[in-house]
């Protein structure tokens, strides 16, 4: 008995641990937002967020959620397995919008840079045609 109890509140502890390490795992929360964000030289947060839109459609993801007020697009996409894809748009500096692209696979946020860098070059393209008036 005397070393059940000790056993039962490590494991009670433990049960109460914060997960934030795996968040960090890969670099500092600071590195990721980096790879997550990439600044437009526009103000036009509507022709921004239309782009966002047709960007995760092409990409095939199902749009949940838009908000312009927020400047929010949540969107899923589910093929073999579950992406959830949360971009925000946000003014900075008076002059650019911010894109903060927030991509989750299951529960786990994903570090990886490329599928950002996948994600804003679609958005690059979107961004131009936009520009350009090309629907």
């Amino acid at each position: 008995m005397k070393i059940l109890a000790p056993a039962l509140a490590i494991i009670l502890l433990a049960g109460c641990a914060s997960n934030n390490a795996v968040i960090t795992e890969g670099g500092s929360q600071v590195q990721v937002r980096q790879i997550q964000t990439r600044t437009y030289d526009t103000l036009d947060k509507r022709d921004t967020l239309r782009s966002v839109l047709a960007t995760l459609q092409d990409l095939g993801f199902v749009i949940d959620k838009a908000d312009y007020e927020l400047a929010t697009i949540s969107a899923t996409k589910l093929q073999d397995y579950q992406i959830r894809m949360t971009v925000t748009v946000r003014e900075r500096d008076g002059a650019r919008l911010d894109v903060r692209a927030n991509a989750r696979f299951n529960e786990s946020i994903v570090e990886d840079p490329l599928a950002y860098q996948d994600f804003f070059a679609v958005l690059d393209k979107a961004m131009f045609l936009t520009l350009h008036n090309v629907d």
